[in-house]
């Protein structure tokens, strides 16, 4: 039996692809109801393929919304340059944009039917583990206060950025990182933009506003789902409040720093006040680990990269962690040596992505002319030449698995399931 402690993206995609191998799973998710919670993300081509290959591509392309492009604007909303996405880019894959709790709900029913009844336990929390020679046992928390303890072959740590399995392996980790920005994040109801189905960021590194719609348009009103994030940077020693993904957020908090970004394409200060409502969130992450691996224990997702939301990674990373780690243990057997030679290939990936990611990653062409020209300008080519906006663009596809000829020519990690 290989535990698995946490029921976000990356345990549920661990869970269902481990079953869908044979193995024998049990996940523990510390909420007693799991409900469609969050705001939007996006799947890269590279995490895509995988749902594809598992036999969900049908389920996620009923919730989600094909990304055709992504756009850079400079604060006065000019654009500094434009690339297509999925399939219009040359992928054999889509990128899908899609509400995370509409996504993790499709992940938790497909898991629900397919696992036997009791493999999925909610309401019980991690709270340590024993690394042993021949077992690896997980210690468990219920809401309603009760303690059990689990055995199990391997012990896989899919319990978040406040992982309570990575703070026991790394007591000296800390608590997250905050680099200086907060994050307001909502949806609102309005038409799409430019192409319709466009990912569109405007601004530099200390004034940001990111937004894509993450449903197709109703039929009568003309209006999508889009999803924005409003980002605010300050100096990191500036007090501010402790991450909570559930805090309200306050208009006056942000909105004024907006109000005069009323775009030929798009209306923000309309779009931020449309929203039903905000949630504030500072921009933090972890820092890159010596090791993930305990003996029959190993970290997955957030509890082992946690990374800024730049370049669209945090959860496609974890998909692939997931589908990367099942091909280990398929291939080694449910043994330590599995974990390390997953973690052997996922490490170094992912610590360069949390590095690059707080450098800004491809975002850096706003900062660039902003610095070269505050944001004004006739062509963009008078202040980045054409290189420099190829070679941003591309060396990130390569830091991060996205060459699309390398994507497209990569072998399968698992054969492909029947949906």
């Amino acid at each position: 039996m290989i535990l698995i402690a946490g029921g976000g993206i990356v345990g549920l995609t661990l869970a269902l692809t481990l079953h869908q191998l044979g193995m024998k799973v049990r996940l523990y998710e510390q909420a007693e109801n799991p409900a469609p919670l969050g705001v939007g993300i996006n799947l890269q081509p590279s995490a895509v393929r995988e749902m594809i290959e598992m036999g969900l591509g049908e389920a996620l392309d009923t919730i989600a919304l094909r990304t055709r492009e992504v756009a850079y604007f400079s604060k006065r909303g000019h654009q500094i340059w434009a690339e297509p996405r999925g399939t219009w880019a040359g992928y054999r894959w889509p990128q899908y944009s899609v509400h995370r709790g509409d996504f993790l709900m499709m992940l938790y029913d497909a898991a629900r039917r397919a696992l036997p009844p009791g493999s999925l336990l909610t309401g019980w929390r991690a709270t340590g583990y024993e690394a042993g020679t021949r077992q690896a046992v997980l210690h468990l928390q219920h809401r309603d206060g009760s303690t059990r303890r689990e055995e199990g072959s391997l012990l896989i740590a899919c319990d978040g950025i406040h992982s309570a399995i990575r703070a026991q392996m790394h007591p000296q980790d800390g608590p997250p990182v905050w680099g200086g920005a907060v994050l307001w994040r909502a949806t609102s109801r309005a038409r799409p933009f430019l192409s319709g189905a466009t990912m569109a960021m405007a601004g530099h590194e200390w004034q940001k506003f990111v937004t894509y719609p993450i449903s197709r348009p109703d039929p009568q009103s003309g209006e999508a789902v889009i999803n924005w994030i409003a980002e605010l940077k300050y100096e990191p020693d500036r007090a501010w409040n402790k991450e909570d993904y559930n805090r309200p957020g306050k208009l006056e908090d942000f909105l004024p720093a907006f109000e005069d970004w009323v775009f030929d394409w798009l209306d923000v200060p309309a779009l931020i006040r449309s929203a039903p409502q905000v949630f504030e969130f500072p921009m933090v992450d972890r820092n890159p680990l010596p090791h993930w691996t305990e003996g029959r224990v190993t970290l997955a997702g957030d509890a082992a990269h946690a990374m800024y939301p730049i370049g669209s990674n945090g959860a496609s990373q974890a998909i692939i962690d997931a589908r990367f780690l099942a091909r280990c243990l398929l291939d080694e057997g449910t043994t330590p040596e599995a974990l390390h030679r997953y973690e052997a290939e996922r490490r170094p990936v992912t610590t360069r992505i949390v590095l690059a990611n707080r450098s800004n990653g491809p975002d850096q062409v706003m900062e660039l002319v902003e610095q070269r020209c505050g944001g004004v300008f006739g062509d963009v080519r008078d202040v980045l030449s054409e290189a420099e906006l190829h070679e941003t663009a591309l060396q990130y596809k390569r830091l991060v698995g996205l060459d699309i000829e390398a994507l497209n020519a990569r072998p399968s990690i698992l054969e492909p399931h029947p949906a």
